[in-house]
């Protein structure tokens, strides 16, 4: 599948209740999944670099980068909007 192409040198693997994020070796970040539960990052993808750790909650992600900022996406509810 597409995602399964992208999944070369995972680094670190999280999930919410219905979608996975995962780390690459490269620092970018693959997700897939119900975009209802972040499983869509499309919208902050060009934010996602350097990426060093995901946390998961049940239905947003956050990503802490090299320069020790936050990316979150997902159900601004869950903490997915962080602006």
């Amino acid at each position: 599948s597409e995602v399964q192409d992208q999944l070369k040198g995972v680094q670190q693997l999280q999930a919410t209740g219905g979608a996975f994020a995962a780390i690459l070796a490269a620092g970018s970040v693959v997700t897939w999944g119900n975009p209802a539960y972040g499983g869509d990052s499309s919208e902050v993808q060009d934010q996602l670099k350097g990426v060093q750790l995901l946390q998961a909650a049940s239905c947003a992600f956050a990503a802490i980068l090299a320069d020790e900022s936050v990316v979150t996406w997902g159900v601004p509810a869950y903490g997915g909007d962080s602006s």
